[in-house]
C-alpha cells in the first residue's frame, strides 16, 4: 500500500522529511493533546508536516492499516514508509522529535551549539 497515494488521495501532501500522520475521533480526549503536540513539533523541524486524518471518516483506510484505537501516530518518512506507530496515547514531543532525528543526517555545521559537549557561553 502507498501511503503517499493514499494522503494525495485525501487532498494531503505528505512531509518531505517526515510526516506526522494522526489518526483521531471527535470524542478522543488524548487525540486534542497529540495534535497540539505534534503540530507544534511539525511547525519547529522543516520538511516535516502534520495531518489529521478523522478515523470514522476514513474506515477503508483505518482498517487496511491496522488502526485500532485512537490516537494512532504513524510516523512516515519522506518516501511515505512506516518508521513508528504510537497507539493510545499522545506520543512525547522528545520522541517525535528523536525519531525525526533518526530520519535526518545533521551536517556538523548545522548542529546547535553545545551539541557536541564543548561548553556553551551562556
Amino acid at each position: 500500500m502507498d501511503l503517499v497515494a493514499e494522503l494525495a488521495a485525501l487532498g494531503q501532501v505528505p512531509g518531505e522529511v517526515a510526516t506526522l500522520l494522526q489518526f483521531s475521533t471527535a470524542f478522543c480526549a488524548p487525540c486534542r493533546a497529540a495534535r497540539r503536540q505534534l503540530a507544534d513539533v511539525a511547525a519547529l523541524v522543516p520538511g516535516v508536516r502534520y495531518v489529521e486524518i478523522d478515523a470514522e471518516s476514513h474506515l477503508e483506510l483505518v482498517r487496511r492499516l491496522g488502526v485500532r484505537s485512537t490516537p494512532t501516530v504513524v510516523i512516515l518518512d519522506g518516501s511515505g514508509t512506516e518508521v513508528r506507530r504510537v497507539t493510545g496515547a499522545p506520543p512525547t514531543k522528545a520522541a517525535v522529535i528523536a525519531t525525526l532525528a533518526s530520519l535526518v543526517e545533521v551536517a556538523p555545521g548545522d548542529r546547535e551549539p553545545g551539541s557536541d559537549g564543548a561548553p556553551v557561553d551562556l
